[in-house]
């Protein structure tokens, strides 16, 4: 349905959008002191964007109902939450395609760090961020307030994502290698694969909410 109407990822591109316009205009940075910033407005800009694609991840089904035709299908559910997981990850990524280089367009910021590594990074952390928001999006999806309730028990529990993703990407815009964050990309992976496998297990139960 979203790859018909794409109104979770036009909403995304639109605030995202927004979000550079007023950085770029709000803040006359040298390219020293933007070098040191822009990392920190990137995940900003990713992370909020980001929960409103979460957000809106179980509202369909929902409104529709379609969630109980799809609790009454004789397969694992955990299925269900891989399928969300994949659809919310692919338009995230499609996301950061856009927002990434308009950043440094509009800042006229010449990136000379590792286009790989500064790819890895994003998609490590995006991978974390989506899994743990997917399944706190599921939960949250079960209250009349989902939609300030998903930012509320999403934010802590992903601090530890983005310290990672914002310290990984600032060593990257120095234009440091691999082993300036591998501890901080290690940290990331780690709690990738937590917060892949506590959700899987557990989203039979939260459906059963």
């Amino acid at each position: 349905m979203e790859f018909k109407t794409k109104q979770m990822t036009s909403a995304m591109l639109i605030f995202s959008g927004l979000v550079i316009v007023i950085f770029s205009f709000a803040f006359d940075l040298s390219m020293d002191v933007l070098q040191k910033v822009l990392p920190g407005m990137i995940w900003v800009a990713l992370i909020f964007s980001s929960i409103l694609g979460l957000n809106r991840s179980f509202t369909m089904e929902k409104s529709n109902d379609c969630m109980q035709g799809l609790l009454l299908i004789p397969s694992d559910r955990t299925m269900i939450f891989l399928g969300k997981f994949i659809s919310n990850l692919i338009f995230v990524l499609l996301t950061q395609i856009v927002i990434v280089p308009g950043f440094f367009i509009l800042f006229d910021y010449r990136f000379q760090g590792s286009v790989a590594l500064l790819s890895l990074v994003l998609l490590v952390g995006t991978i974390g961020f989506i899994a743990i928001g997917t399944f706190l999006a599921a939960l949250a999806s079960n209250s009349r307030m989902s939609d300030m309730l998903l930012p509320i028990i999403l934010f802590p529990v992903s601090v530890p994502l983005i310290i990672a993703g914002v310290q990984s990407t600032s060593f990257i815009f120095q234009g440091q290698g691999f082993e300036a964050f591998s501890s901080w990309l290690y940290l990331m992976i780690v709690f990738d694969v937590i917060f892949l496998v506590i959700p899987y297990m557990l989203f039979d139960y939260v459906m059963e909410v």
